[in-house]
């Protein structure tokens, strides 16, 4: 026994005899909350120092995890912010081998969410550390703002409340200094209600929501000035743009002529009311002035006569105007599949006339087919003999595996007007080129140098001579086909830009990274107007809708999600594909209808305005060998094919997919819709 306890219990002893009962159950009390040395015993977590905050975030997570499923989804959405203040105190507090020892043990929980704040926060050790760091001083200036049922809400107070001393106390500190916690009462229609609710947990959904975070920094947010708190977006002008004055009355003219030499049938506009309808539409909308778009060279004949092709396809189309009374429109797809690539087929592209398909291999060359098989033209050989027809031509050139081709902008032709038809091909490789392709003397016309890696997509603006290219380099480049050298040079993302495509006004651009985020960018100066984060996976496709309100992307977790652009927000999430990446996404011309393909072999159909929570009755596709069809209708689907002892993984497709065409074993590069609603689908078989 120490002297210290020997002297206590003769203190002890003196008060008992000498009848000071309150005194001694005091000393009593004081001395049960010291050590065998007299030093006081530590009985509430917030007294331990550093550790404080790993004992109490370890509790709060194994209580959430461990919680009713349908509450974890709207609790896991607190532990992030809990675990960044945490680890900012801790650092703040002068405890370095604690913060680290923090970090370290549960950084792995947020991975998939945070990627881009973990690589950030990684880097700060010292106080001096928290004050200039750019994504501290972001989650110090404002409050982390996360919504909760009031159900969830009194749930995790009650748990904080009764582990007050074993760590309560630390995380109800964070939650009243650090965030704004906003409680919403469940009703039967909004996403709160017990029925959002279960389907939520069901869906083990680990993308942050829509409606967290801190502004310009959270998922969908479209504020790239991280430091402007609420500041009003950049305005962007979507609206389509017309021809100038001389070519629409050269429009019209044609446009007369076609409806004198072919009336129309009782009930359907001539051409020319199909057409002044259409530019008053579009007139109606908010249009970037000739300033505000990138030069175009002078109307020519042949754009004249695209654009009356594209008044009498639009006129003539099948009308998809999405999913009505719970059935789903018949959207055809027609679907071609490559045999004997030895998996070496690396891109395809199909052109604007539906005469031609491109396939890019690995093995450095490109093939061009015919769609119908009919012999390709040929140059006179310099021999003067005739060289044998052939439904394909191979275009030789590039050092490197080819990763993107695109067909320039191209409409049908007619007899009278073959000038319509697809006259050049853009191609892209691992060589650091770019090489533009002459499909009337099959030979490369121009190779375009400036990446400083491989180019892993390329395409063409939306009335040609521009086009746009992403690179290893982390850039994208803006090019005109007149010139050897970029235009424009977009820089911002941190990894790889994989893919990029065009507003249809040709006024802004967009590019996805595999740094998981999406950016659009104005043409004419290379400024950012848009930033869209809440991707889980690298973007693997990117496609504006026709009308330019809508951007759909995809990425690798097999997950679309729809932009509305003008205000910068998350439209919704759509999910079916199996993982492996969706590869190519299609509008269709009235933008109400998106066809997705990708490398679980299926061409799957989805109404954009109908909501994924909403029920009905998918179009029923028979079976094909890679997996079960799946409709609307079904919660769960087998996307990774059927037999095998194995269990297939279930894969949750939400209830806006209208229907789903699976293949035998052919994964699907690319799907396009035609001007008439038409959908054509490209992929190569792999046995």
């Amino acid at each position: 026994m120490s002297h210290t306890n020997e002297v206590e219990l003769k203190v002890l002893e003196y008060l008992s005899k000498k009848g000071y009962n309150r005194t001694e159950a005091m000393l009593r009390m004081e001395s049960a909350n010291q050590d065998v040395d007299g030093r006081p015993l530590q009985t509430r977590v917030e007294e331990s120092g550093g550790v404080k905050y790993g004992k109490a975030f370890g509790l709060f997570r194994n209580w959430i995890e461990e919680n009713l499923e349908i509450y974890k989804p709207d609790l896991r959405r607190v532990l992030w912010p809990v675990f960044v203040y945490s680890f900012l105190d801790l650092v703040s507090d002068f405890y370095p081998r604690e913060a680290k020892t923090f970090f370290g043990n549960f950084r792995d929980f947020f991975e998939n969410e945070h990627e881009g704040d973990l690589r950030g926060l990684q880097a700060i050790a010292l106080p001096e550390h928290v004050a200039t760091n750019e994504i501290a001083k972001i989650y110090h200036s404002q409050r982390y703002r996360v919504t909760l049922s009031q159900t969830a809400f009194f749930n995790l107070i009650q748990f904080l409340e009764s582990k007050e001393k074993d760590g309560g106390a630390v995380i109800v500190g964070i939650l009243q200094t650090r965030l704004n916690v906003v409680t919403v009462e469940r009703t039967a229609e909004d996403q709160f209600s017990l029925a959002k609710l279960l389907e939520r947990a069901r869906r083990v959904e680990n993308f942050p929501a829509e409606d967290e975070g801190i502004p310009g920094h959270n998922p969908g947010s479209a504020n790239l000035d991280r430091n402007a708190g609420s500041a009003v977006l950049t305005k962007l002008k979507l609206g389509q743009v017309t021809l100038d004055a001389e070519g629409r009355q050269d429009v019209v003219g044609d446009l007369e002529d076609e409806d004198k030499a072919k009336p129309p049938p009782l009930g359907q506009p001539s051409l020319v009311e199909a057409f002044e309808q259409r530019i008053k539409r579009e007139e109606s909308e908010e249009v970037p002035g000739r300033t505000e778009l990138p030069p175009r060279p002078p109307p020519l004949a042949r754009d004249v006569a695209m654009e009356v092709q594209k008044v009498k396809e639009n006129r003539d189309r099948m009308k998809i105007s999405g999913r009505t009374g719970g059935v789903g429109p018949g959207v055809s797809v027609v679907m071609y599949t490559f045999h004997n690539t030895n998996d070496g087929v690396t891109c395809l592209d199909f052109s604007g006339d539906y005469l031609l398909v491109a396939a890019g291999t690995d093995m450095h060359y490109i093939r061009v087919w015919s769609l119908d098989g009919s012999p390709l033209p040929e140059l006179p050989q310099a021999n003067g003999q005739e060289s044998r027809p052939s439904s394909s031509h191979r275009l030789v050139g590039h050092s490197g595996p080819v990763y993107a081709v695109s067909f320039a902008p191209a409409t049908a032709s007619s007899d009278k007007q073959p000038i319509t038809k697809a006259k050049y091909l853009l191609s892209s490789s691992a060589d650091k080129t770019v090489r533009l392709w002459s499909l009337d003397a099959w030979s490369c016309l121009v190779v375009y140098k400036g990446h400083d890696g491989p180019v892993w997509d390329v395409t063409w603006g939306p009335f040609g001579h521009y086009f746009l290219t992403g690179s290893f380099d982390r850039t994208a480049r803006l090019w005109s086909t007149d010139r050897v050298d970029y235009l424009r040079l977009f820089v911002g993302h941190d990894r790889d830009v994989d893919h990029v495509c065009f507003h249809p006004n040709s006024a802004y651009v967009f590019t996805g990274s595999c740094d998981k985020i999406v950016r659009m960018w104005l043409v004419t100066n290379g400024y950012p107007v848009r930033m869209f984060t809440g991707h889980t996976g690298n973007i693997t496709a990117l496609a504006c809708s026709p009308d330019g309100k809508l951007l759909a992307s995809a990425d690798d977790a097999g997950t679309i999600i729809l932009w509305d652009l003008a205000p910068g927000k998350l439209f919704k999430r759509m999910r079916g594909h199996g993982k492996g990446g969706i590869w190519s996404l299609t509008w269709s011309v009235e933008s109400s209808v998106i066809v997705s393909g990708g490398a679980d072999g299926t061409v799957r159909v989805w109404d954009v305005q109908l909501p994924n929570d909403a029920s009905g009755q998918g179009k029923v596709v028979g079976e094909g060998g890679a997996g079960q069809k799946v409709d609307g209708a079904a919660q769960v689907a087998n996307v990774s094919g059927a037999g095998g002892k194995k269990k297939p993984k279930e894969v949750m497709v939400t209830s806006d997919q209208i229907s789903a065409f699976p293949t035998k074993k052919s994964p699907v590069y690319k799907v396009m819709f035609t001007q008439q609603n038409l959908v054509l689908a490209g992929g190569a078989y792999l046995p």
